[in-house]
This record gives C-alpha cells, structure tokens and sequence, in this order.
C-alpha cells in the first residue's frame, strides 16, 4: 500500500541485491514519508545496512528503483545520494581519530563548500568566508548535540557514547534531507540510549530531517519511530506503525518472539 506521491521523500520498489548469486535483499519495497523517523528492524543478517547501502549508492541493486525527492533512479550513485541531501552513519564508527571533534565534524561540511582547492590552499577569494560559514555552521551543531566541551578534544579518547555522537554530529553537518543511521545506539547504556533517541527526536523536529535508523532495541524503536519495516532473512515481512508490527503475526514469530 503506497503513500500520496507529494508525501513520500524515499520510494523502494521491488529492490532486490545478490552478492556472487547470494540474495541479500528479495523485492523490497515500502515507503518513507518526508518528515518521518522509519525504523529498520530484523535479526542480524536480515539486509538491513544493505539495504541502506542501496539507498545511499554504495551498493547498486539488480532490479527495483529508488525514488528519492520527486526522481525515480534505477540505482543511486553515491554522489548523487550527498549532493541530494542524504547523509549517514556506520555500525562501525567512522571517524577520523587523530583529529579533533570540531575538524572531523567540518569534513561534514565538505559538500557545502563552492571555493576551489587553490582558493583554499592560499586561503584566498572565497575561502576565507567560507571557512568562517562552515566553522559557524559545524560550531552551532557541535552546541546542539552537547559535545562543545569536547570540541578540541582528539574524537579517539572519546568514550564510545560520545563518539557516536560526533559521528551524528558529522553527519548533521551536511544538513541532510534524509538521514540513514545504522544503529546509532549499538553498545549504549539505556541512560545513554535514552538521550540520544531524545537528540534524534530533535534532529527530526527542529531541522526537518527525515531519519531512517536500524536499531536492535525494539523498545527504542516502538518509542521513537512513526513507522517500522521489519526484514527477515532478506524478505519484507511487516511493515506499519508501531502498533500494526507488534501485533503483526509473521513478526512475532520471527522476531518479537511470542
């Protein structure tokens, strides 16, 4: 059952992805409205980051298409996905350890830049303006996630919990449309699970920013998402509001348990 077209900022239709003739996703298709924090669940191994790989363009399906702001492409390119707005973070953190909060969030903002290198390097023309917008830009969301106190701190003697915020915080930068995250709370305590599904319920209001998050802790997802989709072994099988996949039958067998 599909969406209005003018309310859904993200359409997968019919995606299937095989690696060397192993299926990793089979016909998948659902909607994500704009506006809207998706849930992505199933057991591991059910194509939940490879499915966020096709969605940013790092992995390209055999068959199916992605409609992304109001354009059907048969595969995403991975530019195409960054310059479109959509912005995401790893399962592994990702961040560049030998630097500081503050400069691995502006790499965030690397897109945004209209200077040319050799503007940049002699730090002439329109590179200085620049550097002065985006460092505004990086400092305000730096602030808004409450890592300011660390924000000259090396992001590799950070503990984890802080860590994966900065890479939230990297990722914010870009000013996203669309934001994937892939368990964002992975090896999180419940206080600090707790606060930052309240940063992603922010994110959501205050900017905008439609999330689509994979998370393991299905009372996370049941308190913080407006809408779940639920792969096993690769296959679609529930897909709704959080009440309708609790009490969907082929969900409770295969992950909720009875």
């Amino acid at each position: 059952m599909h969406a209005p077209t003018e309310s859904v900022l993200l359409r997968l239709d019919d995606i299937s992805l095989s690696f060397k003739g192993i299926k990793a996703i089979t016909s998948i298709s659902f909607d994500v409205k704009a506006g809207d924090i998706c849930g992505l669940i199933g057991p591991n191994g059910a194509g939940k980051s490879s499915l966020l790989n096709v969605i940013n363009g790092v992995y390209h399906p055999q068959s199916g298409s992605i409609r992304y702001a109001g354009q059907t492409r048969r595969r995403m390119r991975a530019h195409q996905a960054a310059e479109g707005g959509i912005a995401r973070t790893f399962q592994n953190i990702a961040l560049f350890k030998g630097m500081s909060v503050l400069d691995n969030v502006l790499t965030g903002r690397n897109l945004k830049r209209r200077s040319s290198w050799l503007e940049q390097m002699l730090r002439v023309g329109r590179a200085p303006r620049e550097d002065d917008a985006h460092r505004l830009h990086a400092e305000k969301v730096i602030t808004f996630l409450q890592i300011h106190p660390w924000r000259h701190v090396l992001v590799g003697t950070l503990p984890y919990g802080l860590q994966k915020r900065v890479e939230l915080a990297r990722a914010l930068a870009a000013e996203p449309t669309l934001l994937l995250l892939d368990e964002p709370m992975a090896g999180m305590n419940a206080q600090e699970k707790a606060q930052m599904s309240q940063f992603i319920r922010d994110i959501n209001r205050e900017f905008g920013t439609t999330v689509v998050l994979i998370e393991h802790d299905i009372g996370v997802v049941m308190g913080l998402c407006d809408h779940v989709v639920v792969l096993d072994y690769g296959r679609k099988i529930g897909d709704g509001t959080p009440e309708q996949v609790r009490a969907n039958p082929d969900v409770i067998a295969a992950y909720l348990g009875t």
